[in-house]
């Protein structure tokens, strides 16, 4: 999956557009629940070497929540990474060039606007 087509998935399922909140970094997309306006998703364009690859070209990511129990068996597959610039403990990075799969981005991205949801008062 690339970042056009991530972006498409999220408008298709959730309705949210991204937010653009840094003139600085302005291919920063950041998608948030519009009930409570936490992230669920972050869209960057960085260096590579970022994320631990060699190299200095530019690669898109996501940034995603993430349950901790599921973190260290994630980062064992392809195009998973401990999150970049965001707690390790609860994030993680996807590549998006394919190499994390379309179908784990889709269940990550699922899982993510899950976890940062408003929660039900009981």
């Amino acid at each position: 999956m690339d970042r056009k087509e991530l972006e498409g998935y999220i408008l298709d399922t959730y309705g949210i557009e991204p937010d653009y909140p840094w003139k600085d970094q302005p291919d920063y997309a950041v998608f948030r629940h519009p009930a409570n306006c936490k992230w669920f998703a972050l869209i960057m364009r960085i260096p590579v070497d970022r994320i631990g690859r060699k190299g200095s070209d530019l690669i898109d990511v996501v940034n995603l929540k993430c349950e901790t129990v599921l973190i260290g068996s994630l980062l064992a597959g392809s195009g998973i990474y401990p999150a970049y610039h965001m707690n390790k403990d609860h994030w993680i990075t996807a590549a998006l060039d394919g190499s994390a799969g379309d179908e784990r981005i889709g269940m990550l991205l699922d899982l993510s606007f899950s976890l940062t949801a408003p929660k039900r008062k009981s």
